[in-house]
């Protein structure tokens, strides 16, 4: 397992788990039950943010008791570890969102850049309902007003991976999440 973060190269000494795919289990298990109870009767439509929630997507969907559709959005500001503070968006959703109850589904909010710039874009096609989900919730990087409806954990200002999180495209395929210790690498 090798990357670079602020240009020092990662190995895998430096991934520690955060969260075990038991706990994410669980608090995934927890929130399509939530889902299930506040939207039963009401077919919802789970928008998924590519590429990060697609393996929260795939979980959370089969952890929801009641039909629903499920659709995506490409949207990121990333480049490396360092958010650059442009939404760009690839990729919109393929339903019509009009009289909808809909459900953006995060893999993690920090910023809130993303997220709100997809609001805003999503609330332009009158959708009967949006709400906000997101695994991961953190807030010390927050930079914009916005409310998480539905969050399994909140977590400090640490860089995390796995579990569909990324570091330049790798480490989505952990099961786990881990921090990434960017200290061990650096000259002493």
């Amino acid at each position: 397992m090798a990357g670079a973060a602020h240009g020092v190269p990662i190995v895998p000494g430096q991934l520690s788990l955060f969260l075990s795919r038991e706990e994410i289990i669980r608090g995934v298990r927890r929130l399509g039950q939530e889902i299930s109870r506040d939207y039963k009767g009401l077919d919802p439509l789970i928008v998924g943010v590519l590429t990060g929630a697609f393996v929260f997507v795939a979980d959370l969907v089969r952890a929801i008791e009641i039909p629903v559709t499920v659709d995506f959005i490409d949207a990121s500001s990333y480049k490396s570890t360092f958010s650059t503070g442009k939404v760009t968006v690839a990729r919109r959703p393929d339903h019509d969102l009009q009289g909808r109850h809909v459900i953006l589904v995060e893999d993690i909010v920090d910023t809130g850049r993303t997220a709100t710039t997809i609001t805003e874009s999503l609330r332009k096609a009158d959708p009967a309902s949006l709400k906000l989900c997101s695994l991961l919730d953190k807030r010390a990087r927050r930079a914009t007003e916005l409310q998480i409806d539905y969050v399994s954990f909140e977590v400090p200002d640490k860089f995390l991976v796995g579990y569909g999180l990324d570091l330049d495209d790798r480490f989505r395929n952990l099961p786990d999440i881990y921090a990434i210790d960017e200290t061990r690498s650096r000259p002493g």
